[in-house]
């Protein structure tokens, strides 16, 4: 994968030139792994770069949902920025999450991040304050007009309370070519093949739910930004990419063969389950911050014996 990034911001320079940024496959949402007094542990977090960079993730996605972002502080969400890309060094595309639900405060936090190294943001739709969708369109407007780097928009009605409908995607789709994808996690998959079908050139739909991610390279999306893929890189990774190459058979197996994990993965939520996950094979402490807590033993003991069928040798 190559990508040749050069942004100037739009505020200093009035200008931006716009790069071939490649998120076709899979992008890993990456987690925040904590030490038992709950700081943020950089060795388990290197630890893990290394891991999703060894088994061939196409991008990582850092300070997104599963990175427990809402109970980091501003200068751990810098750090943890800077550690990574420092640690990914050039070799594969970094997403950054940058959202929530004041759109002024999302430019003041733009305009002061470290983004060298990062080639595109992630913004979720608005939480909490559930905007209209005349409010989410101008939000993204508003962004689009000032950011410095290319956009991914993120749809996931089931954490934000709002629904952002195929007519408001398309029209910002249309209306600002920076940018330029959807991640799309509304789980309606009649709205996400409306996107697909009617979507402009140069704007993409990702998938934002693991157990969908099948079906949307199906109608046309280019890959996922992946909880799974935290644990399950490379098994996953081969499945997104055999979807694409339109290799739908085996890509279907293994498909299958995931079906329990993704179920697992939230079923005591989200990142509680993948947590679980990769302390079972020893990468990062089972630990998180308050109000979010381990998964119940009963879905661990769960956890335990599906990974054994994917892994049997590897895992106890």
């Amino acid at each position: 994968m190559s990508f040749n990034l050069h942004y100037l911001c739009p505020k200093k320079q009035n200008m931006i030139t716009m790069a071939n940024v490649d998120l076709h496959g899979i992008g890993v949402a990456l987690i925040t792994p904590f030490k038992e007094d709950e700081s943020v542990d950089y060795n388990a977090l290197y630890r893990m770069v290394d891991y999703l960079l060894e088994n061939k993730t196409d991008y990582i996605v850092a300070l997104g949902t599963t990175a427990e972002t809402p109970c980091l502080f501003e200068d751990e969400k810098k750090e943890i920025t800077r550690a990574i890309v420092e640690h990914v060094d050039g070799k594969i595309p970094i997403v950054l999450g940058i959202g929530g639900n004041c759109t002024r405060k999302i430019l003041t936090q733009i305009d002061q991040t470290d983004l060298t190294g990062v080639s595109a943001v992630l913004s979720v739709v608005p939480y909490y304050n559930k905007p209209s969708q005349e409010g989410i369109y101008q939000h993204y407007k508003t962004i689009a007009k000032e950011a410095p780097l290319p956009i991914v928009i993120y749809n996931v009605p089931g954490r934000t309370g709002t629904n952002m409908t195929a007519k408001t995607t398309l029209r910002i789709a249309n209306d600002f070519n920076n940018i330029i994808a959807v991640k799309e996690a509304s789980g309606n998959i009649m709205q996400i093949g409306e996107i697909i079908q009617n979507k402009p050139a140069g704007f993409e739909v990702i998938s934002g739910d693991d157990s969908l991610t099948f079906p949307i390279i199906e109608l046309g999306g280019i890959g996922v930004i992946s909880v799974t893929g935290n644990v399950f890189p490379n098994l996953f990774g081969r499945m997104v990419h055999l979807a694409l190459e339109g290799d739908f058979q085996n890509a279907r197996l293994i498909n299958e063969q995931l079906t329990e994990i993704y179920e697992l993965l939230f079923v005591d939520g989200s990142p509680a389950g993948v947590k679980s996950m990769l302390s079972l094979i020893n990468m990062v402490n089972n630990k998180l911050r308050l109000p979010l807590v381990p998964v119940r033993s009963v879905t661990l003991d769960k956890i335990r014996d599906a990974i054994k069928k994917i892994f049997p040798c590897e895992f106890v």
